[in-house]
C-alpha cells in the first residue's frame, strides 16, 4: 500500500474522478436546463375541468397542466382552505395555465385534485397564441368577415378557414411591420439627419438662405412621400381589421377577437404524433426568429441574440490586436526588469478584477468621458441628446474588451515562450528583420495560442452581465445596431443581451410562473451561442495549427 501511494497513481485515480464528477455534473445541469427549456415548446394537452367548491357550486376551467405538487394538508388548514370528507395527510393539487388574460383576475389557478368532478380534453378546444394579453382557450364558435359569419362551428371547414384568416391577417401585419420599420423608418432617420444638419450649419454661421431652402425642399419631399406611404399603411391595417373570430370561453361566454391579433391556431387534443414534432420545431424557429413581446415574458429572443453576438464579435476585433502587440512587447522587445515585471503582475491582477468595476469604470470613463467629449466635438448639433455620451454598443465592447484583455495577453505570451529561440536567431541570421522575423515566423507559429486566448475571451465575455447592465444593455432595444441607414453601422445604440434578458425575465417579469420556462430556454440558447462561438474560434485554430506545423520542424 505504502509502495502504490508513492507511485503516483492514488492521485491520477482521484484526479480522473473529479474530472468525471465534474463533467458528469456539468452535462446533467445540461440536460436539465435544455429539458426544462425545450418541453415549454412542446404542444400541451388543453384540459376541461370542472371543480365543485365546498359549498356545492361547481366551475369549469379551461387551460394547460402547467405544474403539479404534493402539499401537506395541514399546511392548506392553517392557510385558511378546508376539504370536506378528505382525511388523507398529504394533497396533490395541479397549477392550470388559464390565459383569457382580459377575462380572469390571474394567468394561473391552483386546482386541488379532491375536487376534480370533471377532467376532459375535447378535441374541438383550441389555443390562439396572440401578440397581446397572452393565449386564449376556448372553442371556436365561428369566423367572421364584415362582422358576417363565413364559417360556424360544426362546419368542416371550420378550421381551415380559420388557418386561411389566421394566414393572411399574419401576412397584411408583417407587411404593414416591414412598411412601418424599413420605409417609413428611413424616412424619419433622414428628416432626422436634416433637422440635424440644419442645427450644425446654425452653429457655423453657414445656414444661407439657399441651403435652407435646399433642406426644406428635401424636407417637403420626405414628408409627401410618407404621406404616401401611412395611405398605404392605414389600407394595410383596414384590411387586417377585416376578419375576426367568435371563441367560446370557460365562463360559456362568446368573444369575439380580432384576426390581426392572433398569430396561430393550434387544437393540441386532436394533434398526431408528427403534427406534434412540426408544432415543436415551429415554435423553436419562431422562439430564435420573432421579437419579444408581452415584456419579454412572450415571442422570441432575435434582437437578444444579435445583440450577443454583435458584441462579442465587436469585442474580438478590438481585444486581439491589443492583447497580441502588449504580448508581443512583454516578450519580444521589453527588457527583463523590475517595471517589466510589475507589467505583468498587473496584467495577472487584472484578470481577478470584478466584473462591475469595468462596468462602473466604462461608464465613468468612456461613457460619460470620453462619450462626452466626442459629443462636443463631433456631434454638438444633437445636444443636449447625447449621441456618444450615453452607454451603447460600442462602450459595451471596448468594456468588455479590457475585461478580457489580461486573457488574451498571458495566453499569447505563453504561445510565444514556447517558440524556440533557434528560430529567431536562424531567421535573423539568414538575414531577416526582427519585424519579418515575427511577422512571417513567429506570429504564425504562436496563432494557435492566440486563439486559445480569444476563445478564453470570447467565452467570458458573452457570459458577462454585470457590466453590461452599466454600459449599453437595456430590456428592450426598438432598433437593431445594425440597418439599411447609413453609415450601416450604428455603435452608439443601446442593445438586447441573451444574459440580461435571463435576468429581467426570471426576476423583473410581472408574470414569474409564465416566464419561468423561458429562463431555461434562454439559458439553454445563451450556452448554446458561446458553444458555437467557441467552435467557431476552435476550428481556426486547429486549421492555423495544422497550416503552420511546417514550421516547427
Amino acid at each position: 500500500m505504502k509502495h502504490w501511494f508513492k507511485s503516483g497513481k492514488p492521485w491520477i485515480w482521484l484526479t480522473a474522478g473529479a474530472v468525471s464528477v465534474s463533467l458528469i455534473a456539468v452535462l446533467g445541469l445540461m440536460a436539465m436546463i435544455a429539458w426544462r427549456g425545450l418541453s415549454f415548446f412542446w404542444p400541451a394537452a388543453i384540459h376541461e375541468i370542472e371543480v365543485r367548491a365546498n359549498d356545492g357550486t361547481t366551475q369549469t376551467i379551461i387551460g394547460e397542466i402547467y405544474d403539479s405538487e404534493e402539499i401537506p394538508i395541514q399546511r392548506l388548514q392553517e392557510s385558511g382552505v378546508q376539504l370536506d370528507n378528505f382525511d388523507e395527510p398529504t394533497l396533490r393539487r395541479i397549477l392550470l395555465k388559464v390565459g383569457n388574460r382580459e377575462y380572469v383576475p390571474l394567468d394561473f389557478a391552483w386546482i386541488m385534485v379532491p375536487q376534480i368532478v370533471r377532467d376532459e380534453t375535447p378535441a374541438d378546444l383550441a389555443r390562439l397564441e396572440r401578440s397581446k394579453d397572452g393565449n386564449f382557450y376556448g372553442y371556436v364558435a365561428a369566423v367572421l368577415e364584415n362582422g358576417e359569419p363565413v364559417a360556424t362551428e360544426g362546419d368542416a371547414s371550420l378550421r381551415d378557414e380559420l388557418d386561411r384568416r389566421i394566414e393572411r391577417a399574419v401576412e397584411i401585419g408583417e407587411e404593414a411591420d416591414a412598411l412601418q420599420s424599413s420605409e417609413i423608418g428611413a424616412i424619419n432617420y433622414q428628416l432626422n439627419q436634416l433637422r440635424l444638419e440644419r442645427r450644425r450649419l446654425e452653429l457655423s454661421d453657414q445656414l444661407t438662405l439657399e441651403a435652407e431652402q435646399a433642406i426644406e425642399e428635401r424636407e417637403q419631399a420626405l414628408r409627401d412621400e410618407y404621406q404616401e406611404l401611412e395611405k398605404e399603411l392605414f389600407a394595410l391595417r383596414e384590411q387586417a381589421n377585416r376578419d375576426a373570430v367568435v371563441m367560446r370561453d370557460m365562463r360559456g361566454v362568446e368573444v369575439t377577437l380580432p384576426m390581426y391579433r392572433i398569430l396561430g391556431a393550434t387544437f393540441p387534443n386532436d394533434m398526431s404524433l408528427f403534427a406534434e414534432i412540426g408544432h415543436f420545431f415551429k415554435q423553436i424557429g419562431n422562439f430564435v426568429s420573432e421579437d419579444p413581446r408581452e415584456a419579454n415574458t412572450d415571442g422570441g429572443v432575435f434582437p437578444a441574440i444579435f445583440g450577443t453576438v454583435f458584441m462579442v464579435l465587436l469585442m474580438s476585433v478590438l481585444v486581439t490586436p491589443f492583447g497580441v502587440i502588449a504580448a508581443i512587447y512583454l516578450h519580444e522587445y521589453a527588457g527583463r526588469n523590475a517595471i517589466t515585471r510589475l507589467i505583468r503582475i498587473a496584467v495577472i491582477n487584472l484578470a481577478g478584477v470584478p466584473s462591475i468595476v469595468y462596468g462602473v469604470f466604462g461608464l465613468g470613463f468612456f461613457v460619460y468621458m470620453v462619450g462626452g467629449s466626442l459629443d462636443q466635438i463631433f456631434y454638438p448639433e444633437a445636444l443636449p441628446s447625447p449621441t456618444f455620451g450615453t452607454p451603447g454598443v460600442m462602450w459595451s465592447a471596448i468594456t468588455l474588451a479590457i475585461l478580457t484583455l489580461p486573457v488574451v495577453i498571458v495566453s499569447t505570451e505563453e504561445g510565444l515562450s514556447r517558440i524556440p529561440s533557434t528560430l529567431r536567431e536562424g531567421s535573423l541570421a539568414l538575414g531577416a528583420t526582427k519585424a519579418e522575423t515575427l511577422w512571417r515566423i513567429i506570429l504564425p507559429m504562436a496563432s494557435p495560442a492566440i486563439m486559445t486566448g480569444l476563445i478564453l475571451a470570447v467565452a467570458r465575455a458573452a457570459g458577462e452581465v454585470a457590466p453590461l447592465m452599466l454600459v449599453g444593455v437595456v430590456k428592450s432595444a426598438p432598433m437593431l445596431p445594425v440597418d439599411g441607414n447609413f453609415p450601416y453601422f450604428h455603435l452608439d445604440r443601446k442593445f438586447m443581451h441573451l444574459g440580461f434578458h435571463i435576468y429581467d425575465v426570471g426576476f423583473q417579469s410581472p408574470n414569474v410562473e409564465a416566464a419561468r420556462p423561458l429562463v431555461y430556454a434562454t439559458s439553454f440558447l445563451l450556452v448554446t451561442v458561446i458553444v458555437g462561438l467557441n467552435l467557431t474560434a476552435i476550428g481556426v485554430r486547429n486549421h492555423l495549427r495544422e497550416k503552420y506545423r511546417s514550421l516547427e520542424h
